[in-house]
């Protein structure tokens, strides 16, 4: 050990991070940034941490264990931990690494007050700023108190809570190192955290300055509730002071102590309007010099404010790049979707090159702007009126931004972005309530899919890629066919026209759920009740039963011909995967495997089916809907006889039935086609990537994954890839993992939340939208993941959003709650054809609802009570 193992804080920089950590790095950053004063100090590099850990083999065995470890399961992590960190307390600090901080501090000044702070290398990244997981210690006083808290900051590199941080980040234990930052300390007389966007919203033009008297410790532990400084355009738009009672304050002999505060400061701010604003113009400076928005750490000394750390603020959810600074409205596709979770970059630009309307990407998710239709009276209501029956929450956000001045220009309804949303030529006459119509474009739908199958099975290299930009434009053209989009706004509007006139009429909400059960021709439907007939195959044979209970393997259907019955369970699967393989979560995403590459997602609901429904429940359950159906419209005619006027309302009742069982189960088709048509797309392309892998261009084929078309098909023509890119993208998509995208997203980076804003709900029910008619009560099960769904009749499915995939699933459940969806989103589709009450757009509903509570649904009020 020499005294390279101690580095000045002025010499490192934001590339030092595998040799000082991120905390370290990004000090000795701050400092180069004129006007920032950062306390002087040194760091004790990794390399002394390696030292360490190096004189201890059994460390080793540890960290093996602590990889194996589950987790959740905090127990076995924290034992594990504490001997981990035992261990590393207990090993000695060799003379010369002592005799080297020592010849450091009595630079700073020997018996000076010091910060002793961990500084590990996966700490102040823009991916996981890991704030608060390692230790940290003020007014350390002298060398030997100084070297023991260094030993102690190594430790904390295996706290509890690093160490489960680490696991739920994917970040390897052994690949983390850990550095200590020693830094004369700072006594001031306010300290606090400082976000150059509001931390809540997002808004990136808004900073909030959180403050309080003395050491900002007593903000951090939360011992003391902040003064909030709200700064926006260099002035103070709100202020909230807090009652000050106790304030931490340095020892004179070392440590620090929590003091009681005189009565007469305690009402007192601790920093002035001009302070506040004067520590944001601060802050801007270092955003700029950094290259995004930071959570900083400071002290205000005399009259001159010191920074002691800054991190990026990786909680905030991107903002979508603009062509210009003018403002800009977002609303999320995967809302619309069904699908909130990130796409890939193959995925996304994928879907950008197919869909019929320019978007945006941001957190690896995709946005609409929709400023343009905001701005103009006309289109805007139109707008606010679809969404709004779709999504009240979309809307009311949109209302929010439209309340605020000047904040969407205002356009006159004719010019560009300003027409009517139907067009200059009016709207297109009504299509005949014909089921020949939907047949006729079902059919086009499949003709199209098979031509796309057959033409592309002789392109590869860049021909594949030059034959597919053509295959895009023929994706866009089947699906703005008028015809297709007449009839999937006549199903809607014929079921918007039953739900409000009956209301209306008889006093009844959502009595077209009922009238819309077992509608024929809804393909995720019928996929669902499809599952059942495989159910039927199987349940007779017990050994094939038992079988996929316990297989694991990708290639099961191949072991099923050796068992008794297997043949006819693998013919029976196959032929469903035939109709169906194409499907799978996240069905948007390109990259997501399908069911025809991982059959075995598809087990456990079979094995539900099984358990839970006898033979013919397929047949059984959609007559049963038929009759319901009929039952409903009988009662409904009869009534509306009855009332002044009743003959008419009745012949137009019965129209508009018919109208929307003609049309309303082709609403889910042409998913359907593009989902088919996406398959075919990425066999082709994964056949590419293969051949890329096979030559060694690429290490693994699903490489690809994290590149755009345009990337993959110049990885095609030359042969050479960017392996760091895909490194950086994978880190990328990693942490947009953790983002939940909001709704609606202001090009301020300001996420606006919407409210229901309703008073007929009873205290304590969670509120959503009312998608399909019915109260239920059962066990609720929170599934995030419809493979890992394990299902019991009259259970209560309770999740973030279920796209078609999900479908198998509801033919054994007694309600549904998402936290996604609308009125005409697929898990509201399929919930009314099954006679599900269901509620969508429950805000957090997978974590205010416990697995296993009982919990009652009313899905013709709109609201969730837990019951216990």
């Amino acid at each position: 050990m020499t005294e390279q193992y101690v580095v000045d804080l002025r010499e490192v920089d934001a590339t030092d991070v595998p040799v000082v950590g991120g905390k370290a790095a990004q000090l000795g950053a701050l400092s180069r940034i004129g006007g920032v004063r950062v306390p002087g100090g040194f760091c004790v590099t990794t390399d002394a941490f390696r030292w360490i850990t190096a004189q201890t083999p059994s460390l080793d065995e540890r960290l093996d264990e602590l990889a194996r470890s589950d987790p959740d399961d905090r127990e076995a992590i924290r034992t594990l931990s504490d001997r981990i960190r035992r261990t590393i307390e207990e090993t000695a600090v060799p003379a010369d690494l002592a005799a080297a901080v020592t010849r450091a501090l009595a630079r700073l000044g020997e018996h000076v007050g010091c910060a002793v702070r961990s500084s590990a290398t996966a700490e102040d990244l823009p991916t996981a700023s890991f704030a608060g997981q390692h230790d940290s210690y003020l007014n350390v006083v002298g060398p030997t108190a100084v070297l023991q808290h260094i030993s102690r900051c190594w430790a904390s590199l295996f706290t509890e809570r690093a160490v489960t941080y680490r696991q739920r980040n994917g970040v390897d234990h052994r690949t983390v190192r850990m550095a200590v930052v020693v830094q004369r300390m700072v006594f001031p007389q306010a300290a606090g955290v400082l976000f150059t966007a509001d931390p809540v919203t997002g808004d990136r033009k808004v900073a909030t300055v959180d403050a309080g008297l003395g050491l900002g410790e007593a903000l951090v532990s939360g011992l003391v509730n902040p003064d909030v400084f709200k700064v926006r355009h260099g002035e103070v738009v709100s202020r909230t002071i807090a009652a000050k009672q106790r304030a931490v304050h340095a020892l004179p002999s070392g440590g620090t102590r929590a003091m009681v505060i005189d009565a007469r400061r305690r009402e007192r701010p601790a920093l002035t309007d001009a302070q506040a604003v004067r520590l944001v113009e601060l802050g801007r400076r270092i955003e700029a010099h950094l290259g995004s928005p930071q959570d900083i750490e400071w002290c205000l000394a005399g009259d001159g404010f010191h920074i002691v750390q800054s991190r990026p603020i990786t909680t905030l959810f991107p903002v979508p790049e603009a062509p210009d600074e003018e403002h800009h409205v977002y609303v999320s596709v995967g809302h619309q979707q069904m699908m909130t979770d990130p796409m890939k970059p193959l995925g996304l630009s994928m879907w950008r090159l197919t869909a019929m309307t320019p978007m945006h990407e941001a957190g690896g998710r995709l946005f609409v702007d929709v400023t343009r239709r905001l701005a103009s009276p006309a289109s805007r209501a139109g707008l606010l009126d679809v969404i709004g029956r779709g999504d009240p929450l979309v809307r009311d956000a949109l209302e929010t931004v439209l309340d605020r001045d000047g904040f969407v220009p205002s356009l006159p309804d004719t010019g560009p972005g300003g027409a009517p949303a139907g067009g200059a030529g009016g709207a297109p006459a009504p299509v005949a309530t014909d089921p020949a119509v939907v047949a006729e474009l079902t059919e086009r739908s499949r003709a199209s899919v098979a031509a796309l199958e057959r033409d592309i099975r002789t392109k590869t290299g860049p021909a594949l890629f030059d034959f597919l930009l053509e295959a895009f434009e023929e994706h866009k053209r089947v699906l703005s066919d008028p015809l297709s989009i007449q009839v999937i706004m006549a199903g809607m509007e014929a079921t918007w026209w039953l739900g409000d006139r009956l209301e209306e009429w008889l006093g009844e909400k959502n009595a077209a759920d009922t009238l819309t059960l077992s509608a024929p021709g809804n393909v995720t439907s019928e996929m669902g009740l499809a599952l059942l007939d495989v159910a039927d195959v199987i349940r007779p044979y017990p050994e094939v039963v038992a079988f996929l209970r316990e297989t694991r393997d990708e290639d099961f259907l191949d072991a099923l011909a050796g068992l008794t019955g297997g043949r006819e369970a693998r013919d029976a699967i196959e032929a469903y995967l035939d109709r169906y393989g194409m499907r799978c979560a996240g069905e948007i995403d390109i990259t997501r495997p399908r069911w025809r590459e991982r059959p075995l997602t598809l087990v456990p609901a079979i094995l539900d089916n099984v358990r839970n429904f006898a033979p013919g429940a397929a047949a059984r359950r959609f007559e049963q809907g038929r009759q319901r159906a009929r039952e409903k419209e009988r009662d409904v005619l009869s009534r509306l006889r009855a009332l002044p006027d009743g003959e008419r309302k009745a012949d137009e009742t019965k129209r508009m039935i018919e109208r929307v069982r003609t049309f309303i189960g082709y609403r889910e088709y042409p998913k359907y086609g593009i989902v088919s048509r996406y398959f075919v797309y990425k066999r082709a392309l994964l056949e590419e990537a293969e051949r890329l892998a096979r030559a060694g261009v690429l290490r693994e084929a699903e490489d690809v994954f994290y590149l755009t078309f345009q990337e993959f098909h110049d990885v095609v023509r030359t042969h050479r890839v960017d392996h760091r890119l895909i490194r950086r993208r994978m880190d990328e998509f990693r942490s947009f993992q953790a983002l939940t995208p909001p709704r609606v997203l202001t090009s301020d980076g300001e996420a606006v939340t919407g409210a229901y804003r309703r008073d007929d709900v009873p205290d304590g029910a969670l509120v959503g939208l009312p998608v399909s008619a019915g109260t239920v009560e059962g066990r609720a099960r929170v599934v995030l993941d419809p493979a890992e769904a394990d299902l019991e009749a009259g259970d209560i499915l309770v999740t973030t959003f279920t796209d078609p995939s999900w479908s198998p699933l509801f033919v054994g459940i007694a309600g549904l709650v998402t936290e996604v969806g609308g009125l005409m989103t697929h898990g509201a589709v399929i919930a009314r054809e099954y006679g599900l009450p269901a509620v969508v757009g429950v805000e957090r509903a997978t974590r205010l609802i416990r697995d296993g509570q009982r919990v009652r649904v009313r899905g013709t009020d709109g609201y969730v009570e837990v019951l216990a």
